[in-house]
């Protein structure tokens, strides 16, 4: 939902489609909004690092994002 080896800060709008359009995919039961891998990885040859003031920000995003989400999806 949200991207650990970039700078940029998804917007929630953005991360609670992409949640959204996930659980018509899969069911929304089976949903658990979170991040898999940390922030200090990166494909290219010379890691990026996200600094700490985006992590934060992205977590943030993440959060206000599932909330939409929930929302959508659950009435909530």
């Amino acid at each position: 939902m949200i991207d650990s080896t970039t700078n940029i800060v998804e917007h929630p709008e953005t991360v609670a489609e992409r949640i959204v359009r996930y659980a018509n995919l899969v069911g929304k039961e089976n949903i658990i909004a979170g991040v898999d891998c940390g922030f200090g990885t990166s494909v290219t040859a010379a890691p990026s690092r996200v600094h700490p003031d985006v992590m934060w920000a992205k977590l943030r995003s993440l959060v206000e994002g599932a909330r939409l989400a929930r929302g959508q999806l659950w009435g909530q």
